[in-house]
């Protein structure tokens, strides 16, 4: 199988300007390059970038994939939005990692399928992750905890080791954090029994009151700063930076205490939902089975009612079709016989078996035919 690689740039914060679009053509003649993007795929050939640092000076997404099984995802956004040590705490190494370059994070994901050798397409997967970046400088860092499940899952952890903080709606994923999940390969079962700890998700719809009152008592420098940096439009971030000011100021001052799983446990745990889940789904497919079974048999049974008394009409009609000599004729006549196979189940003292055996005997030079009967039981 030929090799297929697909790297995808995505700058959302701030265009690229013209200098540097030709920088970017530097290292590609045909690389489909735009004011917001870079995207290349090879069939041969590999990519003369480096990813790591084309996210530090240019890009804030990044998604490669490979037709061997490799699967990479990169973001980038504020460390004012997403402190590192936050980050950390989720993104420690191997699989998710997470490193600071000029007020910047930089988010790293790595999945890799042993198995590999499909064939796969790049274009469409990047565009649903992209907001897991809005998502993040919400405050929801559920993206890093699906970081965290991955480490997990790959062996970069060890079963001693303890979960960080779950974050709340787990079980309530978006969009974007679901194709995250599929992207990364993260294991249905070890989500679903993390989810378990998870509280669900609440909507924050501040009153406009309660914000007007909080931005009162901000100190003047603040808002004078806040205000001429939204105006000259420099950093974006701010907003988002502001509104997480505002939402950490009103949670409770002594949230609950949570209960922190082991990675080992959590593996257990996921080892017994894939269990119990299997097993559901085999009494669920069993049912389904017996439902059609039974479904076939009345309307067989229905159909068969429909030509009783028909038997002598339906002997003639076999004969003639035999004698056609023709593939689709035996098909018929086979079909037929079948129906005055189970007619005669029906009572007692048929004469079907000796009329069959006639039958045999009679076109014993049509070995087509009898294939047909043999394959039927007949």
């Amino acid at each position: 199988m030929s090799e297929y690689q697909y790297y995808e740039f995505q700058a959302i914060d701030r265009p690229l300007t013209a200098a540097e679009m030709r920088e970017l053509r530097e290292y590609s003649s045909r690389a489909r390059i735009t004011s917001t993007s870079f995207v290349n795929d090879y069939a041969w050939g590999s990519f003369k970038g480096n990813p790591d640092a084309w996210m530090e000076r240019y890009f804030d997404a990044f998604l490669y994939l490979a037709n061997w099984g490799t699967h990479e995802f990169k973001l980038r956004l504020s460390s004012r939005l997403l402190p590192l040590t936050v980050a950390r705490d989720y993104c420690g190494g191997g699989r998710a990692s997470v490193r600071e370059a000029d007020g910047k994070v930089i988010l790293s994901f790595d999945s890799d399928d042993e198995g590999g050798g499909e064939w796969v397409e790049g274009q469409g997967h990047l565009a649903p992750l992209v907001p897991l970046r809005a998502e993040l400088a919400r405050g929801d860092v559920r993206a890093l905890y699906l970081g965290w499940l991955l480490r997990a899952q790959s062996g970069d952890l060890d079963d001693e080791d303890v979960e960080p903080p779950v974050p709340p709606g787990l079980g309530q994923p978006s969009a974007s954090l679901e194709s995250l999940a599929d992207f990364l390969r993260i294991d249905e079962d070890l989500l679903a029994v993390a989810a378990l700890a998870s509280q669900p998700l609440e909507e924050v719809s501040p009153r406009p009151e309660d914000v007007r009152a909080w931005v009162t008592r901000l100190p003047a420098s603040d808002k004078d700063d806040f205000l001429s940096t939204l105006l000259l439009g420099t950093d974006a971030s701010r907003i988002e930076e502001l509104r997480q000011k505002f939402l950490r100021q009103r949670k409770p001052s002594n949230p609950p205490p949570e209960t922190r799983r082991t990675v080992g446990e959590l593996l257990r745990a996921a080892e017994a939902h894939s269990e119990d889940r299997l097993r559901r789904e085999a009494e669920e497919r069993s049912k389904e089975k017996a439902r059609r079974e039974r479904s076939a048999a009345a309307a067989r049974a229905k159909y068969l009612d429909g030509i009783v008394g028909k038997e002598p009409k339906l002997w003639a009609e076999v004969e003639t079709l035999i004698a056609t000599k023709q593939p689709k004729s035996y098909d018929r006549a086979v079909e037929l016989l079948a129906d005055l196979r189970d007619l005669a189940a029906r009572k007692k003292g048929s004469d079907f078996l000796l009329r069959v055996t006639a039958l045999r005997q009679a076109n014993e030079r049509k070995p087509s035919f009898l294939e047909r009967l043999r394959k039927v039981g007949l």
